[in-house]
């Protein structure tokens, strides 16, 4: 027999359903944490074994500043496991696991294919799995569906089976999981149903899609959106410089308009896992329709150039001061792909400080939400900040609030600033890209 819809959505309801997140994340730990301050019981999944051991002692590496987690805890609302076997008693699993590329700029979706296999040893009926993590179009229905219904079981029937693409913006202070509107797309309307009667418990708005693989492209034209502006405005940025006018206040300006524009801002590269990764998983897959995605590629070529264009500046910098790269201190300051987090995946901070140590440039960072990371070749550890001026140069890279930045202007013996982190002061010591 096939399952009860009408029991499973009472079960949601009176919050009596079992939640299991895979991937703890800054995408599945949030979700996670906001069901168990919703009452259900959660389990929080991951294969690093430090992880969990932080979760469980109320360590939120993802917010460290945020209470909620300690909260859960003490309720005995969330536990964290490395043991899959959990997923037996789940009545919701949500799949939010990383979907990098692999050095070809080719999808790798081994996570997501090796979290299905262990959903798949503990499928039963009556469970939903919503697949969150971002992923070219038709993942869920190709790649997730025949795994879960080799079982036997049959999805719409049996079991659920959905995508709703992860929105998560690492730092914002304004809109979290629950006032972030959430998308979904199910294999089948029952699927789409139940997956927004769950979602609908922790986010205020919940928007249905018609499909899975619309909901996967939904979550593409996002950050393809993003990536194509910031080209845009990256390539303006450099036109702008030969031309001797200064970028910042053309956006300014372009900004009192008050109807179709949207402000977006050069700076040294993309970083975060979203935007200079995924726009890319789109262009893998229309190569299956022979079909070229030019705006993405020349976006990303755009993007990818930006750190190179950094290290031209501070060449030009230096000579402005009749000085050499050669032989030079660096500072960069901001390692973090983003203000005010800590997060540097994909950040352009880290491919500038790897073509200057590829150059025999002495290259040392400053970060406060960043203490310590391998850099690949050992660990490094920020420097103080009020250092910056022992070095020849300091690149501003991520502009954190936390920045004392008249300190750094008075302090500093150059500035390449590629953030317009200095704005209003006014130095012949201070470079804008």
């Amino acid at each position: 027999m096939g399952i009860n819809k009408n029991e499973l959505l009472n079960k949601i309801q009176d919050k009596r359903s079992k939640i299991a997140i895979i991937g703890m994340g800054y995408v599945g730990l949030p979700l996670a944490l906001e069901f168990a301050r919703q009452g259900y019981s959660v389990k929080g999944i991951d294969i690093n074994k430090k992880r969990i051991e932080k979760l469980n002692r109320g360590e939120n590496y993802v917010e460290p500043h945020d209470t909620l987690l300690k909260e859960v805890i003490e309720k005995g609302n969330f536990v964290g496991v490395d043991d899959f076997s959990v997923l037996a008693e789940a009545d919701f699993i949500s799949i939010c696991v990383p979907t990098p590329l692999n050095k070809y700029r080719e999808p790798d979706i081994s996570f997501i294919e090796n979290a299905t296999l262990e959903v798949k040893k503990y499928l039963r009926k009556g469970q939903l799995i919503v697949l969150e993590s971002t992923t070219y179009p038709g993942t869920t229905e190709e790649v997730v569906l025949p795994m879960l219904e080799s079982t036997g079981l049959k999805a719409g029937e049996d079991f659920y089976l959905a995508f709703s693409p992860e929105r998560v913006d690492p730092g914002n202070p304004l809109y979290k999981t629950h006032n972030t509107p959430r998308v979904v797309g199910g294999i089948t309307p029952d699927c789409t149903d139940i997956a927004i009667e769950f979602y609908s418990h922790v986010t205020e708005k919940v928007y249905r899609a018609t499909s899975p693989r619309t909901a996967e492209m939904e979550k593409l034209y996002e950050n393809i959106f993003r990536a194509v502006n910031i080209a845009l405005v990256n390539e303006l940025a450099l036109l702008c410089k030969r031309m001797n006018i200064d970028i910042w206040e053309v956006v300014e300006l372009a900004k009192t308009k008050p109807y179709g524009f949207m402000p977006f801002y050069p700076g040294p590269g993309l970083g975060g896992h979203c935007i200079p990764i995924d726009p890319f998983y789109l262009t893998w897959k229309a190569r299956e329709f022979d079909f070229s995605t030019k705006f993405i590629e020349l976006a990303g070529e755009i993007n990818t150039r930006m750190p190179y264009e950094v290290v031209n500046l501070l060449v030009e910098a230096l000579s402005f001061h009749r000085k050499s790269l050669a032989g030079s201190k660096i500072l960069i300051l901001g390692i973090a792909y983003k203000k005010d987090v800590g997060d540097v995946r994909s950040s352009p901070s880290l491919k500038i400080i790897e073509i200057l140590r590829a150059k025999g440039i002495e290259v040392k960072y400053n970060d406060p939400f960043v203490g310590e990371i391998d850099m690949g070749w050992g660990m490094e550890s920020s420097v103080p900040v009020e250092k910056v001026g022992e070095f020849d140069c300091v690149v501003i890279t991520t502009d954190h609030s936390c920045y004392d930045y008249k300190m750094i202007a008075e302090k500093s013996l150059l500035i390449v600033d590629t953030r317009n982190a200095l704005k209003g002061i006014k130095s012949e010591n201070i470079f804008k890209i």
